[in-house]
């Protein structure tokens, strides 16, 4: 068991190191599990650093021992007999209760450790635990409960020493204020002067209105104005200040506000002895928060937002849709519905490259944004494909008046690299509520009406009709296809190399399926894994994959001299009915390969249908020796709880966070903090999608140093790849 440091503690002040007095070792510690066995495994772990222990194995119990007795900790096991661990902190929180809480829960819901950390939790373990984490955080507790016991020292202190109250007050990371009556201001530390630009000794004497917001200044005088004393006058409220030209126009502040009463003296006559209670002003403390709220902003629009086009993505536009249905519902209305495809898109990108498709996409969001009305909500669903809700439908005529502008505005060329380029677009167009009454409806009708325009000139729009020949019979067709493609040879592997930035050299690949379509060419596994997926053939192509990137690999290792690194991307339906790590055990015997040349890659959605299985899946491959990699990372909502539920050994950003980055002397703060979160975790980087000098050069100086994409290499065949490497090893012998 590792020893924990219980050193005197030291704090400076002014340049003189101060000793903390040793800590009362009668630390008393309410241990609540209704596992026996988990509760005398505490008592063992505990019973040998001094501390006072008292358990409880039921809720009850607990309860009757925080109303008896005074506790510094509570260890709480969340599912107990008669109530919920989050009850019990309800009951310390409701009776002012001053203990520290951990949890200690074999719950894995993400949902069970927000509620205990909304609660005030100061630690959140799962079973089973590391006593050695255990410890720390009982021992950071102790820490805790005493610097909280000396802090009210230090505060009785401030009031005898006016030098230690003015070098906290000037040098407090907030602005301390203090208003007369009048509202005006009769203190305010120089925190004002760094934070606002003002020289506080100008703001003495004025109204707390001139450094207000206009638009927050009702909010700012009911808080000043408020009167009431005690507990009941604190409060955290959010308004702006004002900074001087020169700065930012604007600052959030955090006010935390208490009322002064003051017992008033020397104003009455002594034969009228008594004390009348007059309100003196208001006392404040100003926190800064503005970095914050822009954090938090940006965090919200990433999760809202198409970080190519700042469109609204797939979720925000349902919600909107929702909203506009509502209301054409309770005014019998209709709206409609476009589903809109850029005709002939996938050509740009393979003549131009992906960064020039980008480019393109945002020009057209310029100019689909021109076409609509003010109330419409324009989104992108993804790749070229946008959809549109039109509110406030009067007839079908306005649906096609704003199609037919969307079309009108596209057709004029675009340029790219200086050249002109003409693209049009296909759109589907589904009416609330005789082409469907939810959202999903709406959505698929509008899809099928659109590809009935693909399926004949292109550059139209069509509404949406039942007896149309809808996609699903483009679906049937196509799965025939594909179940003929696994028996018939025309599934191919092919091969992205993954490269060290500074050494040029190749650490490793990417494996990626494509179909050779005898109709269509080359497909790319985004034009028919969806459908393997929705017709249950993810199974056998996953099967044959595996079969032919061991083959391949195979053949590598006798040519290269260091075993390459194979990632494969893996289907949640392999793993969750795949029988996925036996197969892959076999295959790697059967082929001589090691584990450790293996990386899975899975993406956010690989444990919605069964977590739990998808964790045991895992778990399996990591002892088995492969390696799992989070694909597409941050694009997701969820993907940071992957973090702490599985496994992950790589982090890959995803290329359309790559793609933000234009400029050199740039900042992009997205791409910044997943390389900061793998960096804190010790996790391996790769980043996709590399395709200039000045991407690769921003995320090498960030800390990424592994890039795939065009820059580098474009995928190739297992043959052009051995090739490669014969021609690499051939090179090397002769250096």
């Amino acid at each position: 068991m590792e020893e924990i440091d219980h050193a005197p503690l030291m704090f400076e002040l002014n340049g003189d190191r101060q000793l903390v007095p040793p800590f009362n070792p009668e630390f008393r510690l309410l241990l609540v599990d209704d596992d026996a066995r988990m509760l005398g495994s505490l008592c063992e772990l505990l019973k040998g650093l001094g501390h006072q222990l008292t358990t409880a194995s039921t809720g009850k119990e607990a309860i009757e021992q925080l109303s008896r007795m005074k506790f510094d900790l509570i260890l709480l096991d969340l599912r107990l007999p008669d109530m919920t661990g989050h009850q019990i902190m309800d009951f310390v929180r409701d009776h002012g209760i001053d203990a520290h809480v951990i949890v200690l829960s074999g719950d894995t819901a993400i949902e069970a450790a927000i509620g205990a950390l909304e609660r005030g939790a100061f630690g959140y373990l799962r079973k089973p635990y590391d006593p050695r984490e255990l410890l720390k955080l009982v021992d950071n507790a102790r820490q805790r409960t005493y610097l909280e016991a000396h802090n009210l020292q230090i505060s009785s202190r401030l009031e005898r020493s006016e030098r230690l109250y003015r070098y906290l007050i000037d040098n407090s990371p907030d602005v301390i204020y203090t208003l007369n009556h009048e509202g005006k201001f009769s203190f305010v530390n120089k925190r004002v002067n760094a934070l606002l630009g003002i020289d506080r000794d100008e703001l003495i004497g004025k109204h707390y209105s001139e450094l207000v917001h206009e638009d927050d200044m009702d909010m700012a005088t009911n808080v000043f104005n408020e009167r009431r004393s005690g507990d009941r006058a604190s409060r955290n409220v959010e308004l702006r200040l004002k900074c001087l030209t020169g700065l930012e126009g604007e600052r959030y502040f955090n006010n935390t506000l208490i009322t002064i009463v003051l017992n008033s003296t020397g104003v009455y006559t002594r034969d009228k002895a008594y004390a009348k209670h007059e309100f003196l002003g208001t006392y404040g403390v100003a926190r800064d928060i503005t970095d914050r709220k822009r954090a938090d902003e940006l965090v919200t629009y990433h999760a809202y937002h198409d970080v190519l086009t700042g469109l609204p993505n797939r979720i925000l536009f349902k919600d909107r849709l929702s909203i506009a249905m509502s209301q054409a519902k309770r005014e019998r209305a209709e709206l409609a519905v476009m589903f809109l495809d850029l005709d002939r898109f996938k050509r740009v990108n393979d003549t131009f490259g992906h960064a020039k498709g980008d480019e393109l996409l945002q020009q057209v969001t310029a100019r689909l944004q021109a076409a609509i009305r003010g109330g419409d909500t324009l989104a992108r669903l993804g790749g070229d494909e946008f959809t549109l809700v039109l509110p406030n439908l009067h007839t079908r005529r306005d649906a096609e008046a704003v199609a037919s502008k969307i079309l009108e505005n596209l057709r004029a060329p675009f340029e790219i690299d200086k050249q002109p380029l003409h693209i049009s677009a296909s759109i589907g167009i589904a009416i609330f509520p005789g082409d469907g009454e939810t959202i999903d409806e709406l959505l698929r009708h509008a899809d099928i009406a659109m590809y009935q325009v693909k399926s004949m000139d292109k550059d139209s729009y069509h509404f949406y009709d039942s007896k149309i020949i809808n996609s699903s019979h483009q679906k049937i067709i196509l799965e025939q296809s594909l179940r003929n493609a696994l028996t018939q040879g025309e599934l191919e592997m092919y091969y992205q190399p993954q490269v060290d930035a500074t050494s040029g050299e190749m650490v490793g690949v990417e494996a990626l399926m494509r179909w050779n379509h005898p109709a269509r060419g080359l497909l790319g596994a985004t034009e028919f894994i969806p459908l393997a997926e929705e017709v249950g053939l993810m199974i056998p192509l996953s099967d044959w994959m595996l079969s032919a990137v061991c083959t391949d690999l195979s053949k590598w290792n006798r040519v290269c001299p260091s075993e390459l690194k194979l990632s494969l991307n893996l289907s949640p339906q392999y793993l969750d009915r795949g029988n996925f790590p036996e197969k892959l055990s076999e295959a790697l015997t059967l082929h001589g390969i090691l584990p450790q040349q293996i990386e899975v890659e899975i993406t956010e959605n690989i444990s919605i249908r069964s977590p739990q299985q998808a964790m045991e899946q895992l778990e399996k491959l990591c002892r088995l020796g492969v390696t799992i990699a989070i694909d597409d990372f941050g694009i997701g909502y969820s993907s940071l709880s992957y973090l702490h539920q599985f496994p992950i050994h790589t982090i890959k950003i995803d290329q359309a966070f790559v793609r933000e980055i234009q400029s050199a002397s740039g900042h992009y703060p997205v791409v910044l903090a997943i390389i900061a979160i793998a960096k804190g975790l010790g996790l391996r980087l790769v980043a996709e999608g590399v395709e200039t000098e000045i991407q690769s050069h921003y995320l090498e100086q960030s800390g990424c140093g592994t890039m795939q994409g065009y820059l580098y290499h474009e995928p190739m065949s297992g043959e052009q790849l051995l090739q490669m490497l014969h021609k690499h090893t051939a090179l090397s012998a002769q250096g």
